[in-house]
């Protein structure tokens, strides 16, 4: 099966229920099939090709939906670009990708543009628009007429599983991001093997505000939400104010988001809504502390449920079962089809809970990295794909996330977890945010440094924040030095930027 299919299968079986809604406007299984089969068309007549890869940027809106599955009904590749880039970031993935076409709105039109200058070649761009009585307005922005439309009879060339769907550039966190390539058969797998967890239905109402480009939502929300015919209510940004009256006015059931939204949520004034819908929330990008995870649930009585996975895997590996045994801390067993091992740095299995590399194999994990041969062969070595996440299992096969491998503090050659200091410094009532970084010391190699975010009307000053930790690491693990900030740089998904800590302490 391919993501094609699916969408067909939804349209054939719930043709009139809305796919996706955005505010005020809703598009249809049978309408999001239709116009998708259009855009197709529509890149095809300006020279895309099966195989092909197809730019796309556009923020959280229908017609990211109508050109995702656009794209993959010409037969080519989606490579979702976010549209906060900076000009020479879109250079660089449409040079990397080597990308044939954009699909863009009149909103992203102006740094595709800026992006496409100096590439040596010419890349037709498809405008996207607002809806007039015949769908969705598409047009040749580049070269300032419509193009011809391939005739929807012809239909789109035969793609299988093994043919790439998406190609999803990491978020380079550790260097400049690379393209892994994500089958049709790793995606329509993942959704499988996620929906058997979730056990949601056609009647869910998903709500996404976490980016489409992402491979968090692609899959969790948007992906996962066709292949069941349920409805996902858009929105481009969080606005807690605005999220939680839209949950509230359209019945959603379900809500996926990052732990820095559960923070500010859970640091609302509960509002006077009917949240009586809202039956379960999935917490992923970025470990949850327990404590949010407390505060919220004891403010909106919705269960969270922890997951985990990279965008090389599709990205979802675990989750805390819905119907099952949750376990707070954890970010869950292994979702089915999918096997988990924890290893050294020799690749041999670690016993139960010991800490080590989390490493993965199953249909869900990557073909590649684009152009990559040697960075691909590293990563899938042995065949499984390491992760670079360290992490340790229970008994019960639940796995718990202890840090990025690269994020690993050596102080006097004894190990420290950031996120072991993270969490004691979490459970402070004055922190809201915290980041734990290893910094130069001329005794013990490396020190912890912490970059704290004070909770509004909390002034604790340093000192006291280190004797909080002493009451509850071991003196190697406390921080030297804290220091007090006023933000702390992230990815679109909510992970803390520690590349760029680094560099700047």
């Amino acid at each position: 099966m391919t993501l094609l299919d699916m969408l067909a299968t939804s349209a054939g079986r719930w043709g009139m229920r809305p796919a996706l809604v955005f505010r005020a406007r809703e598009l249809s299984y049978s309408g999001l099939q239709k116009e998708a089969g259009r855009v197709g068309g529509l890149l095809r007549g300006v020279g895309v090709r099966q195989g092909d890869r197809v730019a796309l940027m556009l923020p959280n809106s229908l017609e990211f939906g109508t050109g995702y599955f656009g794209i993959l009904a010409a037969g080519a590749t989606v490579v979702p670009l976010n549209p906060l880039l900076k000009t020479e970031e879109v250079r660089y993935i449409l040079e990397d990708s080597g990308a044939t076409a954009i699909v863009c709105l009149e909103l992203t039109y102006p740094l595709t543009q800026a992006g496409r200058v100096g590439l040596g070649r010419s890349i037709p761009a498809l405008l996207l628009g607002e809806a007039s009585s015949r769908g969705l307005a598409v047009g040749d922005v580049s070269a300032g007429t419509p193009p011809n439309e391939v005739a929807a009879a012809s239909g789109p060339p035969s793609l299988g599983s093994e043919d790439v769907a998406a190609c999803l550039y990491t978020s380079g966190t550790t260097g400049r991001p690379k393209g892994a390539m994500l089958t049709h058969g790793n995606l329509v797998s993942n959704v499988r093997s996620f929906r058997e967890i979730l056990h949601a239905t056609e009647e869910d109402i998903f709500f996404c505000v976490l980016p489409m480009f992402h491979a968090f939502a692609a899959t969790v929300l948007f992906l996962e939400s066709v292949s069941l015919g349920a409805t996902v209510v858009l929105e481009p940004r969080f606005a807690p104010d605005l999220m939680l009256k839209t949950i509230a006015e359209r019945r959603v059931t379900l809500f996926a988001g990052v732990p820095s939204m559960f923070t500010v949520l859970a640091g609302l004034p509960k509002p006077a809504l009917d949240f009586s819908a809202w039956r379960l929330c999935i917490s992923g990008g970025a470990p949850l502390p327990p404590s949010v995870l407390e505060a919220f649930e004891a403010k909106y009585n919705v269960p969270i449920y922890e997951g985990y996975g990279p965008t090389e895997c599709s990205p979802v590996l675990t989750v805390n079962p819905p119907l099952g045994l949750r376990k707070i801390g954890s970010v869950g067993p292994a979702i089915p089809q999918v096997e988990l091992r924890v290893v050294d740095d020799t690749d041999t299995p670690v016993p139960v809970g010991e800490v080590g590399e989390i490493v993965a194999r199953g249909p869900n994990v990557m073909k590649g990295y684009l152009n990559r041969p040697s960075d691909t062969v590293q990563a899938l070595r042995g065949g499984w794909y390491h992760t670079g996440d360290l992490g340790r299992v229970d008994a019960d096969g639940y796995y718990y996330i202890v840090d990025r491998k690269t994020d690993l503090i050596l102080v006097g050659g004894l190990n420290v977890y950031p996120r072991e200091v993270e969490l004691a410094l979490s459970s402070h009532p004055a922190v809201a945010e915290v980041a734990v970084i290893g910094v130069p010391d001329p005794v013990r190699g490396e020190a912890p440094k912490a970059l704290v975010v004070l909770r509004d009307g909390h002034q604790p000053n340093p000192q006291e924040l280190i004797q909080w930790c002493r009451q509850r690491l071991a003196g190697y693990k406390i921080p030297r030095t804290i220091s007090i900030v006023s933000c702390l740089p992230k990815t679109v998904t909510g992970k803390i930027l520690k590349t760029a800590l680094r560099e700047t302490s």
